[in-house]
């Protein structure tokens, strides 16, 4: 399960749901109809000619918040091609924030390289792409960073921005931030916060912070929570002065709001499944917020990349993840959110054992022939775009139906990697490629 995974906890989940029966609807006239409306695309490889992509641009509309996301998180094509759109959205669209499935924190220091070319993004992403964040860590998404830098410095009066939506990790950044802010406008209350945050900020690298958050009581990890919590009323408590002073507040109370949410998300009872299901219900709920906020903040339109468990509207397994970070932002943005679901046939992946122990590649065949994939593998085109919402009724009535579909997280093999998913009511927009190599980890 992707956001279990994500978030290192090794837990026990109750028994899986049964598997819904899969569809039995006839390929025959299905595959003309999906293929009516499926367009090409030339390749997943950003620069070139970019008209095969005016369908995605369609699709889009007057999205807001586009979300594209994968089948598994260690596959070059789908890095390659959610690159590959934004350059187009940034460029023909007004697009002007990537925004990636990883920590608040790491993206400030990576939309500081993007913005003022501050800091080394690869060494940034070696020191905070560490144990949930692993797979983050590859050439793909230094190529994205270093092509947002050099926009920038094309067009330093209307930049790019790079944000994470995650809070698995918080590094010291934030920590610090937070504290330089209240010791200028209020030196009086530092030794507050510093008590407060006591035991938080990190001292030691990313995974093994990580990790060792894990390892205690679960009466210290609430304690420390409830810390960050009263910090953050502290924070709300002070009132900032003029247009400059607003924003700047703004900023560092988001700051705030992240060390609560990455405490209070860790002081939920891991060896409860209702508080597995809860703790990854509000995992959901708090990225898309933090999506949301980012909006707000700055009026960007947003690209956001994650898995499609978290892109779509319906979760994989409801016992595990009841509501996705889709369906909230569906909620909170209306036809303003448009999700992408980015599917494949066969091919490889990096993933770690189940063990998370060695990080691997994995290789699978052609898909089982009940599942999704199978028939859209059948599509004459090899890599396609298509608007589930538009297609012809033959393939609406196909979209319509639950079938197997393959979801790969940080591990694998898992107890499940295939779950019964409903294209068409979980996502607006599919991508689908044939064929799919391993992402190029940093060595």
């Amino acid at each position: 399960m992707p956001s279990l995974r994500l978030l290192g906890f090794l837990v026990v989940a109750s028994s899986l749901l049964a598997p819904v029966p899969a569809a039995t609807a006839a390929e025959g006239p299905v595959v003309p109809a999906l293929e009516r409306a499926a367009s090409p695309l030339r390749t997943a490889e950003p620069g070139g000619d970019v008209g095969d992509l005016r369908p995605v641009g369609r699709a889009v509309g007057d999205a807001v918040v586009v979300g594209m996301g994968e089948a598994t998180h260690g596959s070059h094509e789908f890095l390659a091609v959610k690159e590959r759109v934004f350059r187009y959205l940034v460029e023909r669209r007004g697009f002007r924030t990537f925004a990636l499935e990883t920590a608040w924190s790491t993206g400030v220091r990576l939309d500081e390289y993007v913005v003022h070319g501050k800091g080394d993004p690869e060494r940034i992403m070696r020191e905070d792409f560490q144990y949930t964040y692993a797979l983050n860590a590859t050439a793909e998404n230094l190529r994205l960073v270093e092509w947002m830098r050099e926009y920038n410095r094309r067009h330093p009066r209307d930049p790019v921005r790079f944000m994470g939506d995650d809070w698995g990790y918080t590094g010291p950044e934030l920590y610090d931030r937070v504290t330089a802010y209240v010791g200028r406008v209020r030196p009086d209350l530092v030794a507050r916060i510093e008590t407060l945050y006591r035991g938080l900020r990190p001292a030691v690298p990313s995974g093994e912070y990580q990790k060792s958050y894990l390892t205690r009581p679960l009466s210290e990890r609430q304690e420390m929570a409830s810390r960050t919590g009263r910090a953050l009323e502290l924070l709300e408590s002070l009132e900032p002065r003029g247009e400059a002073g607003r924003r700047e507040y703004a900023e560092v109370l988001r700051h705030a709001t992240v060390i609560d949410q990455t405490a209070t998300g860790y002081g939920f009872d891991f060896a409860d499944p209702q508080q597995v299901a809860e703790a990854m219900r509000r995992r959901d709920e708090v990225m898309a917020d933090n999506i949301v906020w980012w909006r707000e903040h700055t009026g960007h339109r947003i690209l956001l990349a994650g898995h499609n468990n978290h892109i779509g509207y319906v979760p994989e397994d409801p016992r595990k993840l009841p509501r996705t970070q889709g369906a909230f932002l569906r909620d909170r943005l209306g036809s303003g959110y448009v999700g992408v679901a980015l599917t494949f046939g066969q091919g490889s992946f990096k993933a770690t054992d189940p063990e998370e122990t060695h990080m691997l590649t994995h290789t699978v065949g052609p898909p089982r022939t009940d599942s999704n994939e199978h028939t859209l593998d059948q599509v004459r085109y090899g890599r396609y775009v298509m608007d589930l919402r538009t297609a012809p009724g033959a393939a609406r009535r196909w979209l319509a139906a639950a079938r197997p579909t393959r979801s790969v997280g940080t591990s694998y093999p898992e107890e499940r990697n295939w779950f019964d998913i409903a294209l068409g009511r979980c996502f607006d927009v599919l991508i689908h490629q044939d064929r799919v190599r391993a992402v190029d980890l940093l060595s």
